[in-house]
Formats: C-alpha cells, structure tokens, sequence
C-alpha cells in the first residue's frame, strides 16, 4: 500500500504542461475529454495501487469543492 506523492516531483513542470497542452491543439471538446481520459487511465495503469488512486481523487475532489466554494 503506497502513499500519494503531493512534493513537487517533477523537474520539467513547465515543459510538461506545455506538452500536455499542445497534445489538445486541434482537438475538439469532446476529442480532448477522450484524451484526458485515455491519459488518466493510462497514469492510473502505470501508478498500480488503487490506495494512492483513491487519495488522489479525493485530493483533486476536494480541491475541485474548494475552487466552487471561493466562486460563490
């Protein structure tokens, strides 16, 4: 049983986004939700341990209800 990462750990965060970003370049709505799904379940795949998944989706739950709450 992991624990979820939550330190910075990635040395190339702006690169990587930029990648992330230009992977959805062209793409439809409805082609770039496919796309975010096919790479989550593809970080899910390569993470393996439904533990730090779970706590992953709670982290990113609970941030989602944070950022509605401060736009109320």
């Amino acid at each position: 049983m992991g624990k979820l990462n939550r330190s910075r750990n990635l040395s190339d965060a702006d690169d990587i986004y930029a990648a992330l970003i230009a992977a959805h370049e062209g793409l439809s709505d409805e082609e770039s939700t496919a796309l975010n799904a096919r790479l989550i379940l593809t970080l899910f795949n390569h993470i393996g341990d439904a533990d730090v998944i779970g706590e992953a989706l709670e982290v990113a739950t609970l941030a989602g209800q944070q950022e509605r709450h401060k736009a109320l």
